[in-house]
């Protein structure tokens, strides 16, 4: 899979339009329905998105991401994309629908085919709109596919309904959107130890700033080392007011069960299953430690 940064001229491909945060299952259908159509034909396939998200440009409040960059090109090339061109969006968004369509999309790619989500929006004021891209066939010679939504549990499925699950702590709703469980993938970083004097050592990793964060709590998660072995464990996402007054960044703190070793320097793959209980302070060490018993105990039950 080769990754533009800019325009450029690659004739004759099946395209997926998008922004595809998270590349849950409605987007997966997107991009496959564009590979399969490149592969069935003899042609490339290709993305076509943009650099960072368009809150950034749109809002004050830009959204937080559900997957980072670097995993994304991952699963991209995992389900056959021969090209990604990130495009920038504010040297876009104020295009006309017709404009966007003719002196982007159809000068440089010269597109066979075109398939986007059932909602897709672009060009100035998202005046662009499925209806246009089918309306447009005849006209630039390619096919349009609009991807119907999909639905979990009476959903539907979305990147913004993906992120208030996250912020809920719903991950079940959030593995069932995504067709994965939600993670984060990060370098075990050194704490301040105490867990080991309570007998709980755990691995502590910065939370991602860029990732959309769950509410401060106890978690059932599953981690993957770096030689590839997989662990259950209890996770803690905070700012241990137990045993700090000053902590001003989250941390995610895990405690792996069934393992002895030293992680430090790691990068560790940390995998959320389920919502335990909130965060809160405890009056003493013993009193934490008396809790994470019981949540262990309540782990093993689930």
């Amino acid at each position: 899979m080769e990754i533009y940064g800019e325009l450029k001229e690659i004739p004759n491909l099946s395209l997926a339009l998008g922004f595809f945060d998270g590349l849950h299952l409605g987007h997966q259908a997107v991009i496959s329905c564009a590979v399969d159509f490149a592969r069935n034909n003899g042609k490339k396939s290709a993305m076509i998105t943009f650099k960072s998200h368009p809150s950034h440009v749109l809002s004050d409040n830009p959204v937080k991401y559900i997957i980072r960059k670097s995993e994304k090109y991952e699963m991209l090339e995992e389900l056959g994309l021969d090209y990604v061109i990130e495009l920038d969006f504010e040297k876009v968004y104020k295009m006309s629908p017709q404009e966007y369509l003719k002196d982007v999309l159809v000068k440089y790619f010269s597109p066979v085919a075109i398939s986007t989500g059932f909602n897709h929006k672009f060009g100035a004021d998202q005046s662009g709109n499925v209806r246009f891209l089918a309306d447009n066939q005849v006209v630039y010679n390619y096919l349009y596919f609009g991807t119907p939504h999909q639905d979990v549990y009476g959903q539907i499925i979305s990147s913004s309904a993906i992120r208030r699950a996250i912020s809920n702590g719903d991950f079940y709703l959030v593995s069932s959107m995504l067709g994965r469980k939600f993670n984060v993938r990060a370098e075990v970083v050194h704490g301040n130890h105490l867990g080991r004097t309570i007998g709980y050592p755990t691995a502590n990793i910065v939370y991602p700033d860029v990732l959309v964060p769950p509410k401060y709590g106890v978690y059932d998660v599953s981690v993957q080392l770096s030689d590839g072995r997989m662990y259950r464990g209890l996770a803690n996402f905070g700012v241990k007011p137990t045993v700090s007054e000053s902590l001003d960044t989250p941390i995610l703190e895990i405690y792996l069960l069934d393992f002895d070793g030293d992680l430090y320097g790691q990068t560790i793959n940390v995998e959320f299953t389920k919502f335990i209980r909130l965060e809160r302070k405890f009056a003493s060490l013993e009193e934490l430690k008396s809790q994470i018993d019981q949540d262990l105990r309540n782990l093993i039950l689930l």
